[in-house]
């Protein structure tokens, strides 16, 4: 059974940080890329970041660039979003996800499905 647990939402000032957590088990995919999206209300998902698996090569959204950066542990099948620097517009439910067509999907999520979705952590960014 394919398990994909978000944590590490909630509140903070604006300028603070939060690192989410995103633990991916139970699923078989030689290939793929994993991360996060996000969508405030009334604006479209937008990929925010991910990571490869085959060679760590990772993406940012150019509204984010700078102040997130993501890694992982693969002994722990753990991929962290560690964001800096946050303000009001990063106000958001962010979504796990993993994608067999790699990076690419987190860049043209329009053209692509995702194959497994977390269950969303709410982030808000307010004074």
């Amino acid at each position: 059974q394919v398990q994909v647990v978000e944590s590490g939402g909630g509140l903070v000032q604006p300028g603070g940080s939060l690192r989410l957590s995103c633990a991916a088990s139970g699923f078989t995919l030689d290939y793929y890329a994993i991360g996060w999206f996000r969508q405030a209300p009334g604006k479209e998902r937008e990929g925010v970041s991910c990571i490869s698996s085959s060679d760590g090569s990772t993406y940012y959204a150019d509204s984010v660039k700078g102040r997130f950066t993501i890694s992982r542990d693969n002994a722990k099948n753990t991929v962290y979003l560690q964001m800096n620097s946050l303000k009001p517009e990063d106000t958001a439910v962010y979504y796990c996800a993993i994608a067999s067509f790699g990076v690419v999907a987190f860049i043209n999520p329009t053209d692509y499905a995702m194959d497994y979705w977390g269950k969303g952590n709410l982030v808000i960014v307010s004074s």
